[in-house]
C-alpha cells in the first residue's frame, strides 16, 4: 500500500553499489507505488540521509552493509540517528550472527542475507511500515 502515511507516497531510500540490486528494488518498490530514491556508495547514502534530514522525510532505508568506499552500518546509524529515524533494512552478501548483531546494534530493524525473495522483502517493508504511527513524518 503506497498511501502509508498522511504525507503522500512512501519515500524510501535504497542503498546498494550493485546496479542489477538497485534495478530490482526499484522495479519491485515503484509497482507497490513507494517512491524509491537510489544511492550507489556509502558516501552517497550518507549524503541522501542527510539531505532528507529535516528537508524531506524518508519512511523506510534499506542499505547494503559491504561497500567499496565503508561500512554501510555507517547509513544504519546516520537513519536512526536522523530527525524522524526511519527503520532500516539491512542486506548483505555476507551473513554471519557478528554481522547480524552488528546490524541489529546500529538500528536495524530487519537483516537479510543475499539472496532473498521479493515476496520475503516486501512482507518485511509491509511489517515494517504498519508497525509505524501512520502519520509519522518529519517533512512540514
Amino acid at each position: 500500500m503506497s498511501q502509508w502515511n498522511t504525507r503522500g507516497p512512501v519515500r524510501v531510500l535504497v542503498v546498494d553499489d550493485e546496479a542489477d540490486f538497485l534495478a530490482t528494488y526499484e522495479r519491485l518498490l515503484g509497482r507497490q507505488g513507494y517512491e524509491v530514491i537510489t544511492a550507489t556508495s556509502r558516501a552517497a547514502g550518507l549524503a541522501a540521509v542527510r539531505a532528507a534530514n529535516g528537508k524531506h522525510r524518508l519512511d523506510l532505508v534499506i542499505s547494503d552493509l559491504r561497500f567499496p568506499d565503508g561500512d554501510g552500518l555507517d547509513v544504519v546509524r546516520a537513519a536512526r540517528e536522523a530527525t524522524n529515524s526511519p527503520p532500516v533494512i539491512v542486506v548483505t552478501g555476507y551473513p554471519s550472527a557478528e554481522t547480524r548483531r552488528a546490524a541489529t546494534a546500529a538500528g536495524a530493524s530487519v537483516f537479510f542475507a543475499k539472496p532473498f525473495s521479493a515476496a520475503a522483502l516486501l512482507e518485511a517493508v509491509q511489517w515494517i511500515l504498519d508497525s509505524l504511527p501512520r502519520n509519522e513524518s518529519s517533512e512540514p
